[in-house]
């Protein structure tokens, strides 16, 4: 009986450790370097993020803001700003990407990194998402044409 509970908690905690399938940082970096989006995301997500680290995380992911997928500039940016002044390397690629990407997300994700790395010279005003003010002339133009219908 004791044998079969050790071997159950057994297999529970390999369940909840995973197994033993943690990739080093080096494999991560290939894999945001190797071109595929989906690797390139998770890559850029599981990165570890600490002293130890941003030696080598922060120049590859600065690498990655140029990665030809959307969602691996984003997840890029984002891990940049999880550095903070540790990835003070990437404020000129940051702003490169604030201003001229394409996808309004990485452009946002890009303010919102400078932000966190920079909090003095780059306060965070929401640029994505804003609705125009309605000024009341246009309110009551909107109102006339639903009553017309």
């Amino acid at each position: 009986m004791r044998k079969r509970i050790y071997f159950i908690l057994l297999l529970c905690l390999s369940a909840v450790c995973g197994c033993g399938d943690r990739r080093s940082t080096d494999e991560l970096i290939a894999d945001l370097k190797s071109g595929k989006e989906k690797e390139g995301v998770i890559a850029a997500r599981t990165l570890p993020v600490g002293s130890g680290d941003a030696a080598k995380v922060v120049p590859a992911l600065i690498g990655a803001l140029t990665h030809k997928g959307n969602d691996v500039r984003r997840s890029a940016a984002i891990k940049l700003g999880w550095f903070r002044e540790q990835a003070k390397d990437a404020i000129p690629a940051l702003q490169k990407a604030e201003q001229n990407d394409g996808d309004a997300r990485v452009r946002e994700a890009a303010g919102i990194a400078l932000s966190r790395i920079d909090p003095v010279n780059f306060p965070y005003t929401p640029k994505v998402g804003k609705r125009p003010k309605i000024s009341p002339k246009s309110k009551d133009v909107r109102q006339s044409k639903e009553g017309r219908r």
